[in-house]
């Protein structure tokens, strides 16, 4: 079994969050690892395929600042500090490789699954997105 260094876990701000927060924790705290949290927000240009006649930077910067307050009410919890907490913009799937690919000491994404089967995984989840092209391990938490 690899000796974990630290870990991201990628979160999507509702309550099934704890679930993959905890046994990410149980994780860390085997490996003696550090926990780094992400939440991606996908531009809300992407919700209207980018023909909106407006700008929408006032929403987006509001949803920013909203996961930002979010996601530091479970570091707190979970007693991880504001250096380890990030918000990004972008595909989930994406931007999870790509902090991962930054952060060299990244050894483990821990992510949340809904334990779909057949063609509902076929067709793309965010898990299944981090899943292929990762370059580290990833474990994948089924949500009951």
């Amino acid at each position: 079994m690899a000796n974990y260094r630290k870990i991201l876990v990628a979160i999507d701000l509702t309550d099934e969050a704890l679930q993959v927060l905890d046994r990410a924790l149980a994780i860390a705290k085997n490996h003696g690892a550090e926990l780094m949290l992400v939440h991606v927000i996908e531009p809300v240009g992407y919700a209207y395929g980018g023909d909106i006649p407006m700008d929408l930077t006032d929403l987006q910067t509001q949803l920013d600042e909203k996961a930002r307050a979010e996601l530091e009410i479970y570091g707190e919890k979970y007693g991880i500090g504001k250096e380890n907490q990030h918000v990004l913009v972008g595909r989930p799937e994406a931007e999870v490789h790509r902090l991962a690919e930054e952060d060299k000491e990244i050894d483990l994404v821990v992510v949340g699954s809904h334990g779909r089967h057949g063609i509902q995984l076929l067709l793309g989840s965010t898990a299944n997105g981090i899943l292929h092209g990762a370059t580290c391990d990833v474990l994948a938490v089924r949500i009951m």
